[in-house]
């Protein structure tokens, strides 16, 4: 039996493969270099993805690993992988420690701790796996490597090559998103593959937009939908966009034009090769939804359709697609009142689901 270390058939990355394909085909060598220091990176840690225990325990060995251990509160610990590959790296801040002289080190560490704040405070959840589960994080992971990721068991985090990407550790809802990955790990474990990979992204960015969402104190018409909205340089780029799916990115010079459908009329059908059959791509599609429904019903998205999808990801199966997801949200809302039913139903049709 294949234990849930890993996110289900891959590494659960905030870059999609198709945006560093971009870069590859970019003109400029420095940015095709950077890109496929990226991309040989993916290639190693998906090489790793589905092990057993036994194998896991002998990887871990080998890289120097220890697994997380199981405390009752909230703790975080911050590792520097000092641009190397390996995890976790040298223990740099740990719980209670003081500011350090490293901004990523202490964006982790803020990060981590204002994502499990909010699971703590909006849901009752005791840390990523509900039982008090340490919060790891390695920063200066890899060369100037464009991606964070969760693992199965800690978030990692690249430096960005300072042309296309900003540091990974820059925006509280990509560590939120990642983290949020482990949540759902830990609940339904969705398949990282075709639609219910999709849905897999699509919490991620749900809840990582609700995380910053919470830490700036804005209602659904105050927030501003964007993941990543610091990561691309250039005020105008996003990696993705809940408000709008397919606009997070226009025209960008090297990554052209976010290729996110919002309706199943443009779903992205595509092979498992290709962005694990489009996770990243058609997560827009749920993701709009639930904009959709947290619209309709305003104030904090939180308190309503938040919850709604809190309850969904607790009741899912780990091969569940679009429809599925829609049916149950529309259960779970009908038993909290008719305004939020129907505000669910809306956003399911808008996107063309139901």
């Amino acid at each position: 039996m294949i234990e849930k270390y890993f996110c289900h058939d891959d590494f659960c990355r905030i870059i999609p493969p198709y945006m560093i394909d971009k870069l590859l085909e970019s003109k400029d060598s420095k940015i095709r270099k950077m890109a496929l220091l990226s991309f040989k990176i993916d290639n190693f840690i998906r090489s790793v993805r589905f092990i057993h225990k036994k194998e896991r325990d002998l990887l871990m060995e080998e890289l120097k690993i220890k697994p997380v251990k199981i405390v009752k509160k909230k703790i975080r610990h911050i590792y520097d992988s000092q641009n190397s590959q390996h995890l976790p790296g040298i223990l740099v801040r740990k719980e209670g420690d003081k500011l350090s002289n490293d901004k990523e080190v202490d964006e982790a560490y803020e990060y981590l701790g204002d994502t499990y704040d909010f699971y703590n405070t909006i849901f009752k959840r005791n840390s990523i796996d509900n039982k008090g589960m340490r919060l790891d994080a390695s920063v200066h992971y890899g060369d100037h490597y464009n991606n964070a990721f969760w693992n199965g068991w800690q978030m990692v985090f690249g430096d960005g090559d300072g042309k296309i990407f900003n540091r990974f550790t820059l925006d509280l809802d990509v560590v939120g998103h990642e983290l949020t990955h482990g949540v759902t790990q830990h609940e339904c474990a969705l398949i990282y593959r075709f639609q219910s990979g999709a849905l897999n992204e699509s919490f991620s960015d749900i809840f990582g937009s609700m995380i910053k969402q919470f830490k700036l104190n804005q209602t659904v018409d105050q927030a501003d939908w964007l993941i990543g909205a610091n990561l691309l340089i250039g005020e105008k780029y996003a990696i993705r966009s809940l408000k709008s799916p397919g606009t997070a990115y226009v025209n960008h010079p090297q990554l052209g034009t976010d290729p996110q459908p919002s309706t199943m009329d443009k779903y992205k059908d595509l092979e498992i090769y290709q962005d694990n059959g489009g996770v990243h791509v058609n997560c827009g599609i749920p993701n709009h939804a639930f904009y959709v429904a947290a619209m309709e019903l305003g104030g904090y998205a939180w308190e309503k359709v938040g919850l709604i999808w809190y309850k969904l990801l607790q009741k899912l199966d780990s091969n569940a697609n679009f429809e599925r997801a829609a049916k149950l949200s529309i259960e779970i809302a009908e038993e909290m009142g008719e305004q939020e039913r129907e505000a669910v139903i809306k956003g399911w049709k808008e996107v063309m689901v139901i």
